[in-house]
């Protein structure tokens, strides 16, 4: 258990290391730039609840950093169609060079990553991954 604490600590250590440059250059902090980029490769999560419940950030730094990447110009607010109480994030114009950024930093460091594991066994650790994420899944909904 040790160990996968870890190398979960690790993971993240590295790939904040790896966006770091280009958090410093667009001047955004690392936070928000999380958050732009997983409202980017996610549009199923609109809102910034959905960033809270889903990506386990405080509310807190997630209100503080939506409100300086609206301000920037980054992401604007909407009105939800669906529920008007409700009001969607999405990513500007401007967003898009620094979420392509991101995105080259991501496959670049998932390739780093895989080096030297073949596609059977990654497939194998995505599987484990899956199972993982349903035992956990179960677990919540049973201490609920």
């Amino acid at each position: 258990m040790k160990r996968g604490i870890k190398i979960a600590r690790n993971l993240l250590k590295v790939y904040s290391a790896k966006c770091k440059p280009l958090c410093q250059e667009v001047g955004i902090p690392q936070t928000a730039f999380d958050i732009l980029m997983f409202l980017a490769d996610n549009p199923e999560f609109d809102t910034a609840r959905d960033v809270v419940e889903t990506r386990y950030i405080k509310a807190n730094l997630v209100s503080v950093n939506v409100e300086s990447l609206v301000r920037e110009g980054y992401l604007k607010r909407e009105k939800s169609l669906s529920d008007r109480r409700k009001t969607r994030l999405v990513c500007t114009e401007k967003a898009w060079p620094i979420v392509e950024r991101g995105r080259q930093i991501q496959e670049s460091f998932v390739k780093e990553l895989f080096k030297n594991i073949d596609e059977q066994m990654r497939a194998d650790f995505f599987q484990v991954l899956r199972i993982l994420e349903d035992n956990l899944k179960q677990i919540k909904e049973e201490e609920a």
